[in-house]
């Protein structure tokens, strides 16, 4: 579930899990080796605990038995994951899993609440039948709920993470189309809901931010007070007003689907419909991301948005290139549930420094917190 939405995961296994499980199924999943032992047999390399501690941004121990849970209560470190649970400097979650006597004893009882004293996160078992036959609670809570629990708490770390960073800073954020007349009736549009756009500024608002929203026309209305809502229709309103915005704001994050061509010269009056075919001369419109990348001072962010239907990543990579973006989020029309008036979204960020980051499908609320902890990484 985890990988599945972009985590990198590492396993430790400890020698009784593997009478359980083989290593390569779980070396298989976290695409990652499984580490069981101190020491690498075949090439005597050492498996550092500190290093481990250190890289998670979060250390999850399930299932938690009663022996392990007890060793973590004592300090006992006679294997790799206790060793590692000792070095973890992140946020530990257990989710413990035994027979039902052994979970109400006494003893495992005083351990789990002496673990919850020192700030470990205990995901209670489920109630249902257990390995022995008896029915109570005692097995581990399913994985799903284990990783929506880690999930949630995640994402409210993030928030307080982003309170912390994004106080007293502006973000700019544009959304939705832009409409370029054709006739007083008529015009060049597309299919943009703006939903993608106005997921991030209620999610920078939520995160502390004050968030300046260039709207193109959309039906849509913010929730969050600190967002002020600037609409426009045309592309070229879009340009004035970023261009004015742009010096105030530490961020700008631009996913409107701006238009690259208007009519040359929009007709005042309605147009008839006199002949069978029509032709419209069209003239390019400011490039917004072009004219902000010139401008961006040492300290700003800017980002943008790819929308493409074939060789993704590598046109990405060149937008990227020449806006003079800090990162890129892609996404394509290839992918369904992606894409224009979709509740949901599935993103790949690029930047010139690391690999591409792919998430999977998700609601555009959690996309937008996805792009946030981008933007929290740059600051």
């Amino acid at each position: 579930l985890f990988v599945k939405e972009g985590a990198e995961v590492k396993v430790i296994m400890t020698p009784l899990a593997r009478e359980f499980i083989t290593p390569l199924t779980l070396a298989t999943l976290s695409r990652n080796p499984v580490l069981c032992d101190f020491f690498e047999t075949k090439t005597g390399d050492w498996h550092s605990h500190v290093d481990l501690g250190v890289w998670a941004d979060v250390f999850i121990i399930a299932p938690a038995t009663a022996n392990t849970l007890a060793k973590m209560a004592t300090g006992m470190a006679d294997n790799l994951l206790l060793t590692a649970y000792l070095s973890a400097r992140c946020p530990v979650f257990a989710a413990p899993a035994m027979d039902l006597d052994m979970f109400r004893h006494p003893a495992t009882q005083e351990n789990i609440n002496l673990l919850k004293k020192r700030g470990v996160h205990i995901i209670e078992p489920a109630t249902g039948e257990l390995a022995s036959g008896l029915e109570g609670k005692g097995r581990m809570e399913e994985p799903e709920k284990i990783f929506q629990a880690v999930s949630s708490f995640l994402n409210d770390s993030l928030q307080q993470e982003g309170k912390k960073k994004l106080n007293g800073k502006t973000v700019l954020i544009t959304a939705g189309p832009t409409y370029e007349p054709i006739d007083p009736v008529r015009f060049i549009g597309n299919f943009s809901s703006g939903k993608m756009g106005y997921a991030l500024a209620e999610v920078f608002a939520s995160a502390g931010a004050r968030v300046i929203l260039v709207s193109g026309p959309v039906s849509l209305t913010p929730e969050h007070p600190a967002i002020e809502v600037i609409r426009v229709t045309t592309a070229r309103e879009m340009f004035e007003k970023c261009l004015a915005l742009f010096p105030q704001c530490n961020i700008a994050i631009l996913a409107a689907a701006v238009a690259d061509y208007t009519p040359a010269n929009p007709a005042k009056s309605k147009l008839k419909r006199e002949h069978d075919t029509f032709s419209l001369e069209l003239k390019a419109n400011p490039d917004i991301a072009a004219e902000l990348g010139k401008r961006k001072k040492t300290g700003q962010i800017l980002a943008g948005f790819a929308l493409e239907t074939g060789n993704g990543k590598e046109n990405s990579l060149q937008k990227l290139k020449k806006k003079n973006f800090d990162f890129i989020v892609l996404n394509s029309l290839e992918d369904q549930g992606a894409g224009f008036g979709t509740d949901t979204n599935k993103i790949t960020i690029l930047d010139n420094k690391q690999p591409p980051e792919e998430f999977s499908l998700k609601d555009k609320k959690d996309v937008a917190r996805d792009i946030l902890n981008k933007t929290l990484s740059l600051l």
